[in-house]
């Protein structure tokens, strides 16, 4: 298969595919609805720590999330991490599952609100056993995983939730490091120097 796709492109694929993209990504964030993102930004300056929580690829964005959640300041931690504690009260768990109803990340924002911690939720499923549970919940209008037609996204499979995912949460911390007004050699003092 890798030898008959390479006999195949053409650089004028690379140009479409990224037009694509951004496009789809463009028109997706446009449509997260401003006021939830504003009550999840508010949860997150008021939380004693923030966890994460998501699979595959999406678990990937939130990790990348959570490195720029921890350069705020913000005791950060990946669910499933040997070294993340029990959540609890005035905790904040950001949970990312595009259909809403993936187990392990359902079961965590359960746990989470029993524990009382708050839960902002990244679905495309407003009706979802996440968005249920979640405290605030971000609506990301993108593909379900089997939109196999392309009806919503041209892309494959649960690719634009999960580049939606990475964009919402990259523009969270980006307003609030700006609105913070804390300089960058000041964030940077908290990036990784063990590598």
């Amino acid at each position: 298969m890798t030898q008959s796709i390479s006999k195949k492109l053409d650089v004028s694929y690379f140009s479409d595919a990224t037009r694509a993209v951004v496009g789809e990504v463009d028109r997706v964030s446009a449509g997260v609805h401003s006021p939830a993102w504003i009550r999840a930004g508010e949860l997150l300056l008021k939380a004693q720590a923030v966890f994460t929580i998501g699979t595959g690829r999406s678990g990937l964005a939130l990790q990348m999330a959570a490195m720029r959640f921890m350069h705020l300041g913000l005791p950060t931690h990946v669910v499933g991490e040997t070294t993340a504690p029990a959540i609890g009260p005035r905790d904040v768990l950001v949970a990312a599952s595009g259909s809403g109803s993936t187990t392990r990340v359902v079961r965590a924002a359960q746990t989470a609100r029993d524990q009382g911690a708050d839960v902002v939720a990244l679905t495309t499923a407003a009706d979802s056993a996440l968005a249920k549970a979640a405290t605030e919940v971000l609506i990301i209008p993108a593909a379900d995983k089997q939109d196999f037609d392309g009806n919503t996204s041209v892309q494959y499979a649960g690719s634009l939730f999960e580049q939606s995912v990475l964009v919402t949460t990259d523009a969270l911390f980006h307003t609030l490091w700006k609105t913070s007004g804390t300089q960058a050699r000041e964030l940077w003092r908290l990036h990784a120097n063990l590598e």
